[in-house]
């Protein structure tokens, strides 16, 4: 198939485009560079350009002649979310619709959409389903909630068909160190600890050791990104099918603490590097894991790579060449 990408230059999008170019599709990756990176598209062809250009996403959806859409391009910072919302409601949804616009007006009927977790909000139980209750405490969550919404009322009028993906933590990176996470500010916890053990921070911050957890900081479920690639794949081949809209959760079903992480980080890199202990931040789950029984049974996805070690070592040797360039 002929595949748009959008946001193929960042994390996650660059690893499906990996995938999707060792496969043999074709593809053209479409991102505004802003924290993406052109080295970090290893197949296809890159245009340079923004969702939030309605015009130049008709020129590229008629020049191109694409049969499905890949979305990742979005601004996914939980506390820049809640600082700026008007950048996330506009960036990840009103973009959004932009590119679901041209793919109506183009006929491009086929849709995967990158969602989050974060639309559960604080959820009431763990493992979280499907059928769990979305009730997102920040604007990220909300935005793309809200994408999932429009996605549900223009498939119903439409012949557009989606599938979203609701990721849970995603981390780790390509086993060959070709891709992984670039961030100029990263947050998610892995590579920070892996750059505090670098030397490139002082300290790790631990943000609360009070909740009702076995060891009192927060719980959650570590996905390996080529696993959460498996899944997009499938989701794929099931919308090539003729296959219905669908959402699903991407996860192991099992979580790991703030303590844990860093203990595994220790462990794998054999270095001992300076955790500190501090309050809570706002907003943040006691526990966060992913019941991930829909996925398998209707797409068959078989995650593989559930090892916190092997994910966290993927991620160390990526970050380690980082600093060799």
């Amino acid at each position: 198939m002929k595949i748009l990408v959008t946001g193929g230059a960042g994390y996650i999008g660059s690893h499906m485009v990996r995938t999707l170019g060792e496969q043999g599709h074709e593809v053209v990756v479409y991102d505004n560079l802003s924290t993406g990176h052109r080295e970090s598209v290893l197949y296809g062809r890159l245009v340079v350009g923004d969702t939030a250009d309605t015009a130049a996403l008709d020129h590229l959806f008629g020049a191109e002649g694409f049969d499905a859409v890949a979305h990742f391009a979005a601004s996914i910072v939980v506390e820049e979310s809640v600082r700026e919302p008007l950048k996330y409601y506009r960036n990840n949804f009103c973009n959004a619709v932009n590119l679901i616009s041209a793919c109506l007006e183009h006929h491009v009927d086929k849709f995967i959409f990158s969602s989050t977790a974060a639309v559960y909000g604080i959820p009431s139980e763990n493992p979280v389903t499907e059928k769990s209750a979305l009730s997102p405490i920040n604007p990220y969550g909300a935005s793309k909630a809200m994408v999932e919404q429009a996605l549900r009322d223009v498939s119903g009028v439409s012949s557009l068909r989606y599938v979203a993906l609701r990721y849970f933590n995603v981390a780790g990176a390509d086993a060959l160190s070709r891709i992984g996470q670039k961030y100029k500010d990263a947050t998610h916890l892995i590579t920070l600890s892996l750059k505090t053990a670098l030397g490139l921070r002082p300290q790790l911050s631990i943000f609360g050791t009070d909740y009702n957890t076995p060891d009192g900081t927060c719980i959650r479920d570590y996905i390996h990104v080529d696993d959460l690639i498996d899944a997009h794949v499938l989701a794929l081949g099931h919308l090539a099918s003729g296959g219905g809209s669908k959402v699903y959760n991407c996860g192991y079903g099992s979580g790991y603490s703030v303590k844990e992480v860093v203990g595994a980080v220790r462990r794998v890199t054999g270095i001992d590097f300076r955790a500190a202990e501090t309050g809570r931040r706002e907003g943040d789950p006691p526990a966060l894991v992913a019941d991930s029984a829909l996925i398998k049974k209707e797409l068959g996805w078989k995650p593989s790579r559930n090892d916190l070690d092997f994910i966290i070592r993927t991620a160390w040797e990526w970050e380690q060449k980082l600093q060799k360039c």
